[in-house]
């Protein structure tokens, strides 16, 4: 059982402007009351703090380095997303949270990617590889080093499951519960003729999988590698290896606001 009060050091995170300012004051307002101590470096803190969508919760997660040994919290500002439970918009909500049991830690998986051997990060929402010119370029896809498929066309999205309700849901990825572990591999405008095959369809991998994508040097290289939302400045890339992470992601969410609750509200 979890309580909010258990957890009193606070940082929060947000892109400061007047109309946000006013509303994070007086949750500010509202933590005091709750004896809450709010920090002024992420690194001191034991509860991350995210006011914004679900762009603002992914940036809070990466720029505070992934941390398993926090909780991460998402506030809306009345745009409803998946990471973010609370809002600003509805503070009694909020303090129900901070004094009740209706809250729990739900541990989101991420994944690992290392390219060219040297530099690894984390994803919580997708990686995805993209031609960065108005032409196609070529993969070999491979899984637990067995060659699986050589694909050509606009790019390829690898998703967790909480990103699959995001970049991979509109390429006509299936949407994944987040207490499976695993990765969805999501093609983009695959070229299928007699020299290229590809599956045609997500590919829904465990998290004992290891899946390496090695681009094939035909003179359109150096495509785009973006980690969740945010763009990697990465060139010359050869090999990017996979895999679900030991790491996960903890959040705190109100137990009535289920996956499947999120998934109609968004989308039926």
């Amino acid at each position: 059982m979890t309580t909010m009060n258990e957890r009193n050091k606070a940082y929060l995170f947000y892109k400061p402007t007047e109309e946000i300012e006013e509303k994070v004051q007086a949750v500010r307002s509202l933590g005091r009351k709750y004896g809450f101590t709010l920090v002024d470096d992420p690194q001191d803190a034991n509860m991350i703090v995210s006011f914004g969508g679900d762009g603002t919760f992914l940036q809070s997660v990466r720029k505070t380095n992934f941390r398993d040994d926090c909780l991460y919290i998402g506030v809306n500002d009345g745009r409803v997303g998946f990471y973010t439970d609370f809002s600003t918009t509805n503070l009694e909500k909020i303090e129900r949270g901070l004094q009740s049991e209706n809250i729990e830690v739900l541990r989101y998986p991420t994944i690992e990617v290392n390219v060219d051997g040297m530099k690894s990060f984390h994803c919580l929402n997708e990686l995805s590889i993209r031609s960065n010119i108005i032409k196609t370029f070529a993969l070999e896809v491979y899984i637990d080093g067995n060659h699986f498929e050589t694909f050509r066309g606009d790019g390829l999205v690898v998703s967790t499951p909480t990103g699959s309700t995001a970049y991979n849901k509109s390429l006509k990825g299936a949407v994944v519960d987040p207490k499976l572990q695993s990765m969805q591999l999501t093609e983009i405008a695959s070229l299928n003729n007699n020299q290229y095959r590809t599956l045609g369809s997500p590919l829904l991998l465990s998290k004992d999988r290891e899946l390496v994508l090695k681009i094939i040097q035909d003179g359109n290289d150096h495509p785009i590698i973006a980690a969740d939302n945010e763009a990697l400045s990465i060139r010359h890339s050869h090999e990017i290896s996979i895999k679900v992470s030991e790491k996960e992601i903890k959040t705190l969410k109100m137990k009535d606001n289920l996956f499947v609750h999120k998934v109609k509200r968004s989308f039926l």
